[in-house]
């Protein structure tokens, strides 16, 4: 694809998301066949990356917290006939980039809006979007072979690039919606192995809460007591590339202390889990406006209060009161940057009961 092309193709998602943003309405959608899920943010407490494995992956050991700060996800389901799926089908091929087709016979059409609260651009195509691959893949576990259409809405504001879950979040609501409408379980083997499948933060957010995990950073090992402390995030107008940062890492890696890990492995809340980032280096020699976020942070609450958030780009600092992460944020936006106040939470991707 030419870079014009995506251009294109981007604004063609932008103008597609304008109009149904003028046009939606939560009433309207919302009907027996549809339902609401919250789909919360996260960051890594503790985040240890060890070997790089023959798959390509890393050895993992993570404590992953989800935050207040959540998107949204409206996600219906209607069944169809086949000319319907096809209809789709064509309008997708000729170029309609808010439709993509999957499911075990190419039965499943999904289509999706964007509805930005970030700030950002996040214009992304159906096809590329971790929600539609979460629904092609639990359609094709689950065998559903007859003719679908799922609409999803997707309120964001997760902003992307920040290591806080975004996309992988809404990829669990997603799995979490389909499974209610289909009737099975969030916790059945076939959701969880999907989950798996797609990415350690997928897996996480079917837990939510706080949380150990291993592996690839996707087989939980234990939960913790979460936290209810106040978060401030904050985040400069780069992004950095995961791939890149552990590229990066791989050249010069850095283990977690072994005081550190088991200073964590001790640990039966999320208060007694001291922050370490193992990666927080390798993200901030390809972006160096990171080490500059962390050292204001740290001479706001203390250097210990103070972690990047995944490979990056949003760091995140515990603060004493959520008035105090309130005045944290607003500074922080006073110099350019993303920043929002919220706090630790025990959510996790889950249908909003009572819709």
């Amino acid at each position: 694809m030419t870079e014009n092309t995506q251009r294109n193709r981007e604004a063609e998602v932008n103008l597609l998301a304008a109009a149904r943003e003028a046009q939606w309405s939560a009433a309207a959608f919302m009907g027996p066949n549809a339902v609401k899920v919250v789909s919360p943010a996260k960051v890594n407490l503790l985040l240890s990356i060890g070997a790089r494995r023959p798959d390509g992956y890393h050895d993992v050991d993570t404590i992953m917290h989800a935050l207040a700060l959540h998107d949204t996800v409206y996600l219906c389901v209607q069944p169809a006939s086949e000319d319907e799926v096809a209809q789709l089908a064509e309008q997708a091929a000729a170029g309609r980039v808010d439709i993509a087709l999957g499911g075990p016979a190419g039965n499943l059409a999904v289509t999706i809006d964007l509805a930005d609260r970030t700030g950002t651009d996040l214009s992304v195509p159906a096809a590329d979007n971790l929600a539609f691959k979460a629904a092609d893949a639990l359609a094709r576990a689950l065998g559903r072979e007859g003719a679908e259409i799922v609409q999803l809405r997707i309120e964001k504001h997760i902003p992307a690039e920040g290591g806080l879950g975004g996309g992988s979040s809404n990829a669990a609501a997603v799995l979490v919606g389909l499974a209610s409408q289909w009737g099975v379980s969030s916790d059945d083997a076939r959701v969880v192995a999907t989950a798996q499948a797609l990415g350690a933060d997928v897996a996480f957010f079917l837990q939510g809460g706080c949380a150990q995990l291993d592996g690839a950073g996707e087989v939980l090992r234990r939960t913790l007591e979460p936290s209810r402390k106040a978060v401030v995030l904050v985040k400069p107008a780069g992004g950095v590339s995961t791939a890149a940062a552990y590229r990066a890492f791989d050249e010069t890696p850095v283990p977690v202390s072994a005081a550190l890990l088991q200073a964590a492995a001790d640990a039966t809340s999320a208060d007694g889990v001291p922050l370490a980032n193992n990666l927080a280096f390798a993200a901030e020699s390809l972006l160096p406006e990171l080490a500059g976020v962390r050292a204001w942070l740290a001479d706001q609450v203390g250097a210990e209060n103070v972690l990047l958030c995944g490979s990056g780009s949003a760091t995140f600092a515990v603060a004493e009161s959520f008035a105090e992460a309130s005045r944290i944020a607003t500074a922080a936006l006073s110099r350019g940057w993303w920043a929002r106040p919220t706090s630790f939470s025990g959510l996790r991707a889950a249908v909003v009961p009572g819709r």
